[in-house]
């Protein structure tokens, strides 16, 4: 078992600005700002009590999809390792690695050692991945990037256990007798399967500690939570499971600018009323994000929250 939080109660962690520029989430300023910007921020996060920071991955965007997407991607792992240094006691969280891109033991090597380094604080979060170039340019099966991910799983379990010449068997991967030192310092990395299709509810129910749905409205989680406790129970997976849910867009406060019809704002006691339900519907950890004009507004929100409004979530 490697639960992450305490059972029974809901806890909270963000994705990070400037690491990954999809024009789906990104804030204008996001785009001139830098390392600095992204340490303070993180350093904030670790301060108000976040669980979690969170960071994307892909290797290469090709340009029919960089308009939507940007080419601008900061690798998990690097900027994980960078954010271990300089904070305390925040868990660091791949959302998500798309491991299938590369060798169970080229994965294995990078993330036992942020856990080493960081003295425990890794989350792998994985999913399946979905711009074709980006695979191909790699010599990876597009098509099969579901079965890769499911064996690529399956060796990281060994990969990433206690032993230094972990053995794992199976149709794309096999190593025996190659060692592999520091080993993790946790003795069971907490692996969330990100994902809302099928397929992943599947992948998350049989294989995840945890579930990082990608998306899903509130109304969609009960039907998705019943499926992947179901599925789980089939396959006779005993050890509970960590549900996520990534919610609406935050403002703690009156914002005095137009943060789009479906920001969430207001005082905390609205907000942690409105939060509360996701802890209602069977969700143990919750992804905030905030509007925000510059990294001084967005340190204000994340210190708001964390006084404000985390202490009233689990009343």
């Amino acid at each position: 078992m490697a639960r992450v939080f305490p059972e029974g109660r809901l806890a909270y962690g963000m994705q990070l600005p400037v690491q990954s520029q999809s024009t789906i989430y990104a804030e204008p300023w996001e785009a001139s700002a830098g390392a600095a910007d992204l340490a303070e921020v993180a350093r904030a996060a670790d301060r108000a009590g976040f669980g979690y920071l969170a960071t994307c991955d892909h290797v290469a965007i090709p340009r029919r999809l960089a308009g939507p997407m940007s080419t601008v991607w900061y690798d998990p792992v690097a900027t994980l390792a960078f954010l271990a240094g300089i904070t305390e006691r925040v868990r660091l969280l791949s959302h998500v690695a798309i491991v299938g891109l590369r060798h169970p033991l080229v994965t294995a090597k990078q993330y036992a050692t942020l856990d080493h380094l960081s003295g425990g604080r890794l989350v792998l979060g994985v999913g399946a991945g979905h711009v074709q170039e980006e695979f191909e340019v790699l010599g990876v099966d597009f098509a099969r990037r579901g079965a890769v991910l499911d064996e690529s799983l399956d060796a990281l379990r060994a990969a990433l256990g206690p032993e230094e010449y972990p053995e794992f068997e199976g149709e794309l991967f096999s190593f025996k007798g190659l060692g592999q030192l520091p080993r993790p310092a946790q003795a069971r990395i907490p692996v969330w399967v990100g994902g809302s299709s099928p397929a992943a509810v599947r992948r998350a129910a049989v294989r995840g500690d945890g579930w990082l749905p990608q998306g899903d409205p509130r109304e969609k989680l009960p039907e998705q939570i019943a499926r992947l406790r179901a599925l789980r129970e089939a396959a006779g997976v005993a050890d509970p499971v960590e549900i996520g849910a990534i919610t609406e867009a935050l403002y703690v406060g009156e914002p005095g600018w137009d943060t789009g019809r479906r920001a969430l704002t207001g005082k905390a006691e609205v907000l942690a009323e409105s939060l509360r339900e996701y802890r209602a519907l069977g969700v143990d950890q919750i992804q905030v994000r905030f509007r925000s004009r510059d990294r001084a507004e967005l340190i204000d929100q994340i210190t708001a929250f964390g006084a404000e409004v985390a202490p009233l979530l689990n009343d």
